[in-house]
């Protein structure tokens, strides 16, 4: 019975990160796959959303700022718009780079997010984090209390599918994917380049930060080692990648399949002894390395890659010949 329990346990931990995961992939998916931003400051607005919410919702303490006790359903909307403002400010700089040096601008302004959080302890908490956050559903019995906050996730998850399907779909969605494909062409339409990108980048940011407002309830705590950028932002890219870029479903089915070996090499590496066991973090991030390769190598749009719109290209049917009536000319 006890090792029942402990499966169980182990398959809604499993699902849960799962959850999380996805909706960072789906806002990437919005920020890359559809919009064409290359974001690799992840980390950094996924740690914005988590201390936001982190504050808003701890109680008064003289570790770190905070006292506000707000429930999480105002502290997470809270986090989203935290990290939605931190990227329009970033976005209002950086968003007329092209891809190889917006890149590089985010990468910087991730890292000085993540240095921020980790060296104002009066804020934060510093190198010891913020803990005894709450976790919705934590009163319920056994394992009512994890099974109750994963469905929570999943229903967030489906909702943030949802809003990034109809996105992708809409005149919003076919604007910026025109942008992404042929920006001068697009500029010439009479779009506004800068304002759909900006746009495209602070919606994907936000959920981001969602996803870190999630991670820091499930933890209970969040500290710098919870927003390190190889766990952050390389592994929601490789689930993006595997999955399908531009795909939503795709983006989900990658995060699935990532974690799940992600979470499954631990298990193995955890048994490893001696100086295989000082290696084993490497050995999981060769790993990751390493599927990723050979997804590139047979898969290179990725597991579930977005369907053709068949129906734009598809030859039309000719038009009918209606045969007109013989005209009678006068005699003369």
């Amino acid at each position: 019975m006890e090792i029942l329990i402990g499966y169980s346990n182990y398959a809604i931990a499993l699902a849960t990160m799962i959850g999380i995961y996805a909706i960072m992939a789906l806002g990437l998916n919005i920020q890359w796959g559809l919009t064409g931003l290359f974001n690799l400051g992840i980390a950094g607005f996924f740690a914005v959303g988590a201390y936001a919410s982190a504050i808003l919702t701890t109680s008064d303490t003289t570790k770190h700022i905070g006292g506000f006790g707000l429930p999480v359903v105002l502290a997470w909307p809270l986090a989203m718009v935290a990290a939605a403002i931190i990227a329009w400010a970033v976005a209002r700089i950086c968003i007329r780079l092209r891809a190889d040096y917006l890149a590089i601008a985010t990468i910087g302004i991730g890292e000085i997010l993540r240095l921020i959080f980790k060296n104002e302890q009066w804020a934060t908490g510093g190198t010891r984090g913020i803990s005894n956050i709450s976790r919705p559903f934590e009163q319920l019995p056994g394992i009512w209390a994890p099974l109750a906050f994963l469905g929570l996730v999943l229903t967030l998850a489906m909702v943030a599918y949802w809003l990034a399907e109809r996105g992708r779909t809409s005149p919003w969605g076919r604007v910026v994917q025109a942008i992404r494909d042929n920006e001068p062409a697009a500029r010439a339409a009479g779009k506004n380049v800068e304002t759909f990108r900006i746009q495209g980048f602070v919606i994907g940011s936000a959920l981001m930060g969602l996803a870190g407002a999630l991670t820091a309830h499930y933890f209970k705590f969040v500290g710098p080692e919870a927003t390190d950028p190889l766990q952050i932002t390389f592994l929601v890219w490789v689930m993006l990648i595997v999955g399908g870029n531009g795909s939503n479903r795709g983006a989900i089915l990658g995060a699935a399949v990532i974690w799940t070996m992600w979470s499954a090499s631990e298990l193995v590496t955890s048994r490893l002894s001696g100086d295989w066991a000082h290696r084993a973090p490497f050995a999981r991030l060769f790993l990751v390395g390493l599927i990723l390769q050979i997804m590139l190598q047979h898969f290179p749009a990725g597991l579930m890659p977005p369907r053709r719109q068949v129906a734009a290209w598809r030859p039309r049917k000719p038009a009918a010949i209606v045969p007109q009536p013989p005209q009678v000319l006068p005699p003369f």
